[in-house]
């Protein structure tokens, strides 16, 4: 069974229009994940080479390795280049009606010197 390009197209248009609003996020944001703490700062060391700053945001698990991305950015890669300007901890709430749970997040702001 071949879809057609209408028929993707209209797929991807009714998700669309179904899917729950979805923020927009600026540039220079970076989402911690499950990859490797390497990954993560050398893609903020670029991000850095374009911004003046960068948000490194993270959730639950990825808590820890936000922190050592914040560190091996400026004590590793950014030989006095870099610096931690602000850290937000906070609380979200997450999942659909009786799943309900509060998530840890916290935002880790690099900025040049």
């Amino acid at each position: 069974m071949a879809n057609t390009e209408k028929d993707v197209e209209g797929t991807t248009e009714e998700a669309a229009r179904t899917a729950a609003p979805r923020r927009e996020s600026p540039a220079n944001n970076i989402f911690i994940g499950k990859k490797p703490v390497m990954v993560y700062a050398l893609s903020a060391q670029m991000q850095l080479a374009t911004y003046e700053e960068i948000i490194l945001r993270a959730r639950g698990r990825s808590i820890s390795r936000a922190v050592d991305v914040a560190e091996v950015l400026v004590n590793r890669l950014g030989n006095s280049t870099y610096e931690i300007k602000n850290i937000k901890a906070g609380t979200e709430l997450v999942g659909e009606a009786d799943q309900r749970r509060n998530v840890s997040t916290i935002e880790i702001t690099v900025k040049r010197k």
